[in-house]
């Protein structure tokens, strides 16, 4: 499943509500080029060319490239959003299990070719441009969250904090798995195994880990 597919679909607020079939062909062309040519070609002048369109039309609704940027992040954190609530917020499942779905979920989409390119050349973008690389922790701390709001669930001894602390680290986990199993990456055909593997050790993780753990103390320390 590749939910970065779902893009370009899903309704936007405020101004971005005008001229919807304008703005959705500005937003597929900069997705395909940031996916299919990367962060060096990602200028106002390219998208413009890829979606047939003069620059002044695509500056007139997106002045700056940082603006799609944005877009296209909120976009993805919707279709996350609805696939929450379609598939994972199920109420026959236990949270164990919203848990292990939702680690499934995101391995499968980091596997489609759209997630492993388009993350890959955002973080690459973030690394040079402060706004960018806002908005990518935006994105990730909503992710965290998502994650958060079923570690807390499975183990309430944790403060807030360090349920944060875990979802980071399954999120980390996850994301670490793009430059190696990812679309065309080298191990790409071991995906469904590693899939198994984190699904299985990420949920007992985050059942079973304890405060003195995560600070770093073992059962031997006083």
């Amino acid at each position: 499943m590749d939910l970065s597919e779902d893009i370009v679909s899903t309704a936007r607020p405020g101004t971005y509500s005008r001229g919807t079939e304008t703005v959705d062909a500005i937003l597929k062309a900069a997705l395909g080029v940031l996916i299919d040519e990367g962060a060096a070609a990602f200028t106002i002048r390219r998208i413009a060319a890829a979606c047939g369109m003069k620059v002044g039309n695509v500056s007139y609704h997106f002045p700056r490239k940082e603006m799609l940027v944005q877009v296209l992040l909120d976009e993805l954190l919707a279709s996350y959003e609805k696939v929450l609530e379609d598939r994972v917020r199920q109420p026959d499942l236990t949270t164990e299990e919203r848990l292990r779905l939702l680690i499934v979920i995101c391995l499968e989409d980091i596997a489609g070719k759209r997630t492993t390119r388009l993350f890959t050349e955002l973080w690459a973008l973030a690394n040079h441009n402060d706004f960018i690389a806002d908005r990518v922790r935006g994105f990730y701390q909503r992710v965290h969250d998502f994650i958060g709001e079923y570690v807390a669930a499975l183990n309430p001894a944790l403060s807030a904090d360090e349920v944060r602390t875990v979802a980071i680290y399954i999120s980390a986990s996850m994301e670490g798995s793009t430059p190696f199993l990812g679309f065309e990456k080298p191990w790409a055909d071991r995906m469904p195994a590693y899939t198994s593997i984190a699904a299985h050790a990420l949920v007992s993780l985050a059942k079973t880990i304890t405060s003195r753990e995560i600070a770093g103390m073992t059962s031997q320390t006083a």
